[in-house]
């Protein structure tokens, strides 16, 4: 659901921010109040083109921001995002942002991401239905329309196991493109496979050898300095007159003789002895690390040839050790692959026979199962949309084959509607009337309210043409509608606003000799005198009636 927006120098507005609530969102205002700055804040945060004249007069900038919460579609928006390098939702909300100058530079942010209106409109094609004069509907869709009536129709699992199919049919067929080659690509490549895969396995290489051989051939490409120092500490341990080793000892002759005359100072001839001890295994280690470093040529030759070898695999193969292994792996099964190539080719073709088979018969069962539902889809809208005013109105789903099977099967719907008798039906991407358009896909999503994840409907000029017993119904359903999305109805019509959850204001004013337009949420007796002038003028009769419809709810 939408949290919140706001809106800075676009139009008439200075700086608005209206806070959404979950539910059903009305909002109403005198005629050129500013109600369409909602629906042009919206389009513009979900990828619309922006237009340098929408900005407000003596400002330079226009910036738009909308928080969503993003419910059912969290996982989707999250893929979407991950997959376009953009920082992830917080706390399950969503922030996108939108400024653009007189200048003509454009900016689009998705939490703090820079991103392209490209990414913008996608990811608003998941969150934000807008019916009326405008193009942002997902129903205006081919594929959305099939993925509606398969979720009326409780076909999901169907098409999921259609899909899984479609993909591994698409992997055999990859699989055998790669086998089907010339004969000198096939010797080719025979050739650079068997040469890769002996390379890495004649290394008979071992991931927990690298560390150690690295250090070891570090140690001996300095074996000569590390040697030089190693015996100049065991010449001062030992090997000299004035040696360590020598003056400990006078040492200690010295605090034997304090121990002599004095009992206490014992304490310290122990602490002699322990020293003399911790001396001694410095001298031992530093004998075995001389060993250690004094490396003949043939072992040193040895050690440098293997880390060569390694550093070699890994500039070709790798970046790291595993790697290099792995590719190994690969370009082995590669190889076993070609070198059996005529076997491997009549097994794919095998799997790719009793593949297609299947295919065709879900995709047959498929067709089946949407073609039953169709009516069933078509009637539940029609009987809507005559609660909505189209009395002689026609609606049907149409069903036609696709030249090439899809991870969706072979057929293509297309949602058609005829809202007088004698008119064929035509999709609904040809609905002239934008009022039309709006009650038609409020028929359409009442019928399909528990399917359609989108979790924000935007309904502008739903109640054109529209009065009388017909306006109580726009309003019911939208607020049926509302149980399952939240609901934004820019509206006219008093009885549609008093179905609402939130009633919100548009009002101008002048401030500073500047026209400025603001949105305030109403209160109950600020509600009815808004209903009572939507229905004719501030007056007790008015406010009776407005009461009356608030009541009714």
């Amino acid at each position: 659901m939408l949290v919140s927006l706001r809106i800075k120098n676009l139009a008439l507005v200075e700086d608005l921010t209206l806070e959404l609530q979950p539910g059903f969102n009305a909002v109403t205002g005198e005629t050129g109040a500013g109600k369409s700055i909602l629906i042009g804040a919206l389009s513009l945060v979900l990828g619309e083109r922006a237009s340098k004249g929408l900005i407000r007069s003596g400002a330079d900038n226009c910036t738009v921001e909308a928080v969503f919460d993003l419910g059912e579609v969290a996982a989707p928006i999250a893929e979407l995002l991950e997959e376009n390098g953009l920082e992830p939702c917080e706390g399950g909300l969503l922030l996108l942002k939108r400024s653009f100058t007189a200048a003509g530079t454009n900016r689009q942010f998705v939490n703090g991401s820079p991103t392209t209106l490209t990414n913008l409109a996608a990811i608003g094609d998941w969150l934000v239905d807008m019916h009326g004069p405008h193009d942002h509907q997902s129903l205006l869709h081919a594929s959305r329309q099939l993925a509606l009536l398969d979720a009326y129709g409780g076909l999901e699992s169907q098409v999921d196991d259609l899909a899984e199919r479609v993909a591994r049919r698409a992997d055999l067929e990859q699989a055998k493109a790669d086998l089907v080659i010339d004969e000198q690509t096939y010797t080719r490549q025979l050739d650079l496979l068997r040469f890769q895969v002996g390379e890495i396995e004649s290394a008979k290489l071992d991931p927990s050898e690298e560390e150690s051989l690295e250090a070891d051939y570090q140690r001996a490409t300095n074996a000569a300095e590390l040697q030089e120092t190693a015996q100049i500490a065991t010449a001062i341990l030992d090997d000299e007159e004035d040696s360590l080793f020598t003056r400990f000892g006078q040492l200690g002759q010295q605090l034997q003789l304090l121990e002599r005359t004095d009992a206490e100072a014992a304490s310290l001839t122990d602490l002699h002895g322990q020293a003399a001890s911790l001396l001694r295994e410095l001298q031992s280690e530093l004998s075995s690390y001389l060993d250690r470093v004094d490396l003949d040529p043939a072992a040193l030759h040895e050690l440098e040839q293997r880390f060569n070898t390694l550093q070699t695999l890994k500039r070709k193969y790798g970046p790291e050790l595993v790697d290099v292994i792995e590719f190994g792996r690969e370009a082995a099964e590669k190889l076993a692959a070609l070198e059996s190539r005529d076997g491997e080719l009549e097994r794919i073709n095998g799997d790719l026979a009793r593949l297609d088979t299947e295919l065709e018969k879900h995709t047959a069962a498929l067709t089946k199962a949407r073609r039953k539902i169709l009516k069933k889809l078509g009637g539940a809208v029609v009987e809507q949309l005559r609660d909505l005013g189209f009395k002689q109105s026609h609606f049907e789903v149409g069903l036609s084959a696709t030249p090439h099977l899809t991870a969706t099967g072979r057929d293509r719907v297309e949602f058609q509607f005829a809202p007088n008798v004698g008119e064929p039906p035509q999709p609904l991407r040809a609905i002239a009337s934008s009022g039309e358009m709006a009650r038609v896909m409020l028929a359409i999503k009442t019928v399909l309210a528990a399917q359609d994840r989108i979790p924000l409907l935007v309904f502008d000029e739903v109640d054109a043409n529209v009065g009388g017993e017909t306006a109580h119904v726009v309003g019911e359903k939208m607020k049926w509608i509302a149980n399952n999305r939240q609901v934004l109805c820019i509206t006219h019509l008093p009885q549609v606003a008093a179905a609402a959850n939130r009633h919100y204001l548009v009002a101008k004013h002048v401030e500073s000799g500047r026209t400025l337009t603001e949105i305030t949420p109403l209160e109950e007796e600020s509600r009815i005198a808004e209903l009572a002038r939507m229905l004719g003028g501030d007056r007790e009769i008015t406010r009776q009636h407005a009461r009356e419809l608030l009541s009714s709810r």
